[in-house]
């Protein structure tokens, strides 16, 4: 339950972080109910108990118009008092006291400009700040505060705001039409000028008629040509080389000179000039 709990307060918290822009540490506007609620069940300290709640850091408020109106109850409500003086003060401009809860619908206002948290345990109260788009409500129960869900009222709100960012407004419309009807007419004075540029430099120019030529020579840089590739030769070096007649003829021509009449082969001798080198060289 206590996860469950968490996860719908993490949800809240960014509906209004994201929709209306509250930023951390959340301030978070105290009356005298929600105090006492604190103190009857131990919930101290309690900005404590708040940032546990919200998962942030927070920063409490009240106003001098809540601290009037414990003052009042005496005795019975001096811890509550004393523990409300030790909050920030929230300005209210009132010349003269009024009751907690109108001090801080109009704190509140009709758009809650400084983001306020509002914590109370004054049900009427709750339900008249529903109705204003951007206030969340804190309330207690027994030994846990809770965070309230979105009012209906504020997830319409929502939802027709971001519907109206999505359409264009009157003067956005204008100025779309104005900007769009002259760049209309700028592109109709330079298609004008170029129809006038071309007919005045080359009066005789006309389209490429087509319609004579065959297809085969209408088509040709239309078509694109792919190169068939041709059969190459084998690689010259894995090839075993060719032996040549040319050479067998010879070889056998060699063979019929060296013949003689008995069929015996002879060879010639080759003379070595050696010895006449060595015969000069003594000579």
């Amino acid at each position: 339950m206590r996860f469950k709990k968490q996860k719908r307060h993490r949800k809240t918290v960014r509906f209004f972080c994201v929709c209306f822009g509250f930023r951390q540490p959340f301030k978070v506007l105290c009356d005298g109910t929600f105090v006492h609620h604190l103190l009857h069940n131990n919930l101290t300290p309690a900005d404590k108990a708040l940032s546990n709640c919200l998962s942030a850091p927070v920063k409490l408020f009240t106003t001098s118009c809540v601290l009037a109106e414990l003052k009042k109850l005496g005795a019975a409500q001096s811890a509550s008092f004393q523990a409300a003086r030790k909050l920030a003060i929230a300005r209210c401009d009132h010349e003269k006291v009024v009751s907690a809860d109108a001090c801080i619908a109009e704190v509140i206002g009709e758009n809650n400009s400084e983001h306020f948290f509002v914590a109370t345990q004054d049900a009427d109260l709750r339900k008249k700040l529903q109705k204003v788009p951007n206030v969340p409500l804190i309330f207690g129960l027994r030994n846990a505060l809770f965070l309230e869900q979105p009012s209906k009222f504020q997830r319409d709100f929502v939802k027709s705001s971001e519907e109206k960012r999505l359409h264009l407004t009157e003067k956005e419309y204008k100025a779309l039409e104005k900007r769009t009807t002259s760049v209309s007419a700028n592109a109709d004075e330079e298609d004008s000028g170029d129809e006038e540029g071309l007919g005045h430099h080359n009066p005789g120019l006309q389209a490429h008629d087509t319609r004579n030529y065959s297809g085969k020579e209408r088509d040709v840089k239309d078509r694109v040509r792919f190169k068939r590739k041709k059969a190459k030769g084998p690689n010259p070096l894995s090839v075993k080389k060719k032996k040549g007649h040319e050479n067998l003829n010879r070889a056998s021509g060699k063979e019929v000179k060296g013949d003689d009449g008995n069929g015996e082969n002879k060879r010639k001798r080759k003379r070595s000039r050696r010895g006449k080198t060595v015969a000069g060289a003594d000579v």
